[in-house]
């Protein structure tokens, strides 16, 4: 092939836990560490492109990593384009289905494959894509925690620039969830943007009654508060309620983010660029969102989002959520609310060897 249509020559795949910076507390205990796997692809024109993917649990780390060396080693000597690689790659894996960990690491791959693009064009991936580099309004996730950790929590993130917060809410008691609500307010004001992630927690009657409870506390949206598989679910929570549904995180490519708002399952879209196929994936997913005139927010992935999100039409607002940050040389800054993507060429994916080779022996 010409040098315009690079080839395929190498590859590192690592698994790694990662320290996160921040601990991150939900329900069932504090993550200490994210479980990633850290892709890095070369090709014949000394051109490597560099993504990580986030195994959730470390019992998935090392088979992800496994899977994800394969599917690449099967991609050697052949085009390096993203667009040819997700075709010879939906070609061998149709009878398997692209969900789950084959999905994850055909995402990774295709994330690498347009950051080694990008570097190639000589631009950061936003504008490769046809976006501006703006600066991108953020959040700060937080974990689930009682209204006076909370409060202590909403402080710091003050100090490093945030100025809106999304909880994991859903504690036992309801009432825990308006108070911890109520205690961001009383420190961060009376209109700070506020959202409550329930992580699939309830069924439908259940998460009807909750929401309903938190409906005059001015949410920007509740998320998943049913199954991420109950488009219908979701639905009927939507309709009882008055503030916006949010779904997307676990939506298995652009099939389930199309079912899911055929069934009017939700207000707004949160597509996780791992699972909703990666670049490519999230290209088509912000196309369907610009045609439903949905607002779009991210998952995870806080460096590739930040491109994305300047790319997608009816962008919201990037969940920020740093697994990957110890392991970086730079991470993006947070100002007054907002963070700017990398400016130079690529994604912004450029590994702390030292810190990683103290992770990995």
């Amino acid at each position: 092939m010409s040098e315009s249509h690079p080839v395929i020559s190498s590859f590192r795949v690592r698994p790694v836990l990662a320290p996160l910076a921040i601990p991150h507390k939900t329900a069932s205990g504090t993550l200490e560490a994210a479980p990633l796997v850290l892709i890095d692809i070369t090709s014949n024109d000394d051109v490597t492109g560099s993504a990580y993917i986030f195994a959730y649990t470390p019992a998935a780390l090392e088979p992800l990593a496994v899977l994800t060396r394969n599917i690449i080693d099967g991609l050697s000597g052949q085009s390096g384009v993203p667009a040819a690689a997700n075709t010879l790659l939906d070609a061998r894996f149709r009878l398997i289905g692209n969900q789950g960990l084959v999905a994850m690491a055909i995402a990774g791959i295709d994330m690498a494959l347009w950051d080694a693009e990008a570097k190639r064009a000589g631009k950061p991936l936003s504008l490769l894509l046809g976006g501006s580099h703006d600066p991108v309004r953020v959040y700060d996730s937080l974990g689930q925690m009682p209204p006076d950790e909370t409060a202590r929590e909403v402080e710091t993130s003050l100090e490093r620039g945030f100025r809106a917060f999304k909880i994991k809410a859903g504690h036992p008691d309801v009432g825990v969830d308006v108070a911890v609500i109520r205690a961001i307010r009383k420190v961060a004001g009376p209109e700070v943007w506020v959202a409550a992630d329930f992580n699939q927690a309830f069924g439908v009657d259940e998460a009807v009654r909750r929401m309903k409870t938190l409906d005059d506390e001015g949410l920007a949206w509740i998320e998943e508060p049913v199954h991420a598989t109950d488009h219908d679910g979701h639905a009927a929570v939507r309709a009882a309620i008055r503030t916006p549904v949010q779904t997307g995180e676990n939506w298995w490519g652009f099939p389930d983010m199309r079912k899911s708002l055929a069934a009017e399952a939700s207000d707004l879209a949160m597509p996780d660029v791992m699972k909703i196929g990666g670049v490519t994936g999230w290209q088509a997913a912000a196309r369907l969102a610009q045609e439903k005139s949905v607002p779009v927010a991210s998952h995870l992935f806080l460096e590739i989002s930040a491109h994305l999100l300047n790319a997608t039409p009816t962008a919201m607002i990037l969940e920020w959520f740093d697994v990957a940050g110890t392991l970086l040389s730079s991470t993006p800054a947070v100002k007054d609310g907002h963070t700017v993507p990398w400016s130079e060429p690529g994604i912004g994916i450029v590994w702390n060897e030292n810190a990683i080779s103290k992770l990995t022996g």
